[in-house]
């Protein structure tokens, strides 16, 4: 059993600090909204802490899953951040979808303390997190790497040591980039059937047995046929995710322009009030 601390307990965070809490260990968690850290105590028996530093003082091994490269920083560096609570040797595994800089940032940071810093963003959406069915991929050395593999495995079915500190945000860009193609060519494969007047579970079945099946194909057209739009992850947070990986193209020099549309069509269907759907109501943007 080890003593660990969960920062953030939102609809990823949650389930994931539950499922080491499951695999025996002791977890205090935080979270800036205390009454979520409070329901997650009640479901599963944690503790909870005042600040992100009470929750990681003594702890081996300190998660977080937050909101954005400003959230993180704050828990982490901040007045009472979790670095500066933290004891030499302990772990940090970062699952929040930000940055490479300041993955990288965190890691220099960590290191000049002691401390294990380690990436770790996350692909499989809520359904993974509460199935315990994440993908992780992970940027940090290979000792932090063997450090956190074990923990994770408590919520995850695939984690990959992808390189150094800042490898696992870029390799979670290059999933976000890989899902916008995808849910573009969908859309437009969706709308034209429709206005071909094609039996669209036919051609579902037709498809889907094919090159073009894809699992968005298989999870999300008979929902986008019907409007409906209610699956997971938000159309606001894939347009930060893939502003992440637009910024970080401009700085090595990639050429994302499939990217660069679909993220327009997404801003369209925020505009049209659509925020807060999931990824899959891109097809909303194309007329029936």
């Amino acid at each position: 059993m080890a003593k660990l601390a969960f920062i953030g307990t939102g609809v990823m965070g949650a389930p994931m600090a539950g499922h080491l809490v499951s695999a025996g260990h002791q977890v205090t968690v935080y979270n800036r909204t205390r009454a979520k850290a409070e329901a997650w105590s009640e479901k599963y028996g944690g503790d909870v802490a005042d600040t992100p530093a009470a929750a990681a003082a003594g702890a081996d091994a300190v998660f977080a899953c937050v909101g954005n490269d400003d959230d993180l920083r704050q828990v982490t560096l901040g007045a009472d951040g979790a670095f500066g609570a933290m004891q030499t040797g302990a772990l940090f595994a970062d699952h929040t979808t930000v940055s490479a800089a300041i993955a990288r940032e965190l890691a220099e940071a960590g290191g000049a303390r002691g401390l294990l810093v380690l990436d770790a963003p996350v692909s499989g959406g809520q359904a993974g997190a509460e199935n315990g069915k994440l993908s992780i991929m992970c940027g940090g050395t290979p000792q932090v790497f063997a450090a956190a593999e074990p923990l994770m495995q408590a919520y995850a079915q695939r984690i990959v040591h992808v390189g150094d500190a800042g490898a696992g945000q870029t390799t979670k860009m290059v999933n976000q980039i890989c899902i916008a193609g995808v849910l573009g060519g969908l859309s437009e494969a969706l709308r034209f059937a429709q206005t071909s007047d094609l039996d669209l579970d036919k051609v579902l079945e037709a498809v889907s047995g094919g090159a073009a099946q894809s699992w968005q194909m298989v999870n999300r057209w008979p929902t986008m046929a019907q409007d409906q739009f209610d699956f997971g992850f938000a159309i606001d947070w894939m347009r930060k995710d893939l502003g992440l990986a637009l910024d970080e193209s401009r700085r090595n020099g990639a050429t994302l322009p499939v990217t660069a549309l679909v993220d327009q069509f997404y801003a369209e269907v925020q505009a049209m009030g659509g925020g807060r759907q999931d990824t899959s109501a891109l097809v909303r943007r194309i007329a029936k």
